[in-house]
């Protein structure tokens, strides 16, 4: 993998809904190790779930002698083990999405099972990498419903895959390459339900160090309402 220059930043919002903040971060910025992961609910099940997920996951790929994609698999799926067993103990639903950012020598990845995100923003243009595992996903890639209706909103809560799930579904995993000018957020749906496509882009656009951006995209959340937990990572390549 080319080598660059990278600079980094984190940072998470409770926002006005809930009384606690339910997202869990992970970063670390040389190899880089970037994750976001948002818990299910607001009980107790969704507290431990994100935190075990994030955990889990870190601990897997920073022991694997060379991470891959079977570690990522590998990784989830010890999550999903964790995850389902806390459930069971608390009898009540445990579950996260996971999303994360990986660079090996082989190259980076990213790794999404659940409904948070990867943006990139690339020659002036953002684009989505990543799929929400969501009904609502379906529903508007196949037409079932108008994006605005409100069918399309409760559909959004409707997760097809997440940590925690009964048939312990796999991540996708996916391979992206990293130039210079780059900007990359990873962030919860906090985030991308309350700050709109373009706003995202014009942020990420401006080419401001990682830290005004991820403060940036907070306020725009709390401008919007602050209706969620939202937490973002933004990488920018130099």
């Amino acid at each position: 993998m080319q080598r660059l220059d990278i600079e980094t930043a984190v940072g998470s919002d409770t926002g006005n809904r809930y009384s606690a903040n339910f997202d869990v971060t992970h970063l670390v910025e040389r190899p880089l190790l970037a994750v976001v992961a948002d818990g299910m609910g607001d009980g107790p099940g969704s507290a431990a779930a994100g935190r075990i997920a994030v955990d889990t996951f870190v601990d897997h790929v920073t022991r694997a002698a060379e991470p891959g994609p079977n570690t990522f698999r590998e990784a989830v799926a010890a999550a999903h083990a964790r995850v389902s067993r806390v459930g069971h103990e608390l009898r009540t639903l445990a579950g996260c999405t996971l999303t994360a950012m990986i660079a090996t020598p082989q190259g980076c990845w990213l790794v999404q099972i659940g409904d948070s995100r990867v943006y990139r923003w690339r020659a002036g243009l953002l684009e989505l990498l990543t799929t929400d595992h969501t009904m609502a996903w379906l529903g508007a890639v196949h037409g079932w419903y108008p994006f605005d209706s409100a069918q399309a909103a409760a559909a959004r809560y409707q997760l097809t895959r997440y940590i925690g799930h009964g048939s312990a579904p796999e991540p996708d995993v996916l391979s992206v390459t990293m130039k210079p000018g780059d900007r990359y957020l990873l962030c919860t749906d906090g985030v991308s339900e309350q700050v709109a496509y373009h706003d995202l882009e014009r942020l990420l656009g401006q080419n401001t160090p990682p830290r005004a951006a991820v403060s940036a995209l907070l306020a725009a959340c709390a401008a919007a309402g602050g209706n969620d937990n939202a937490s973002a990572i933004v990488i920018r390549a130099n």
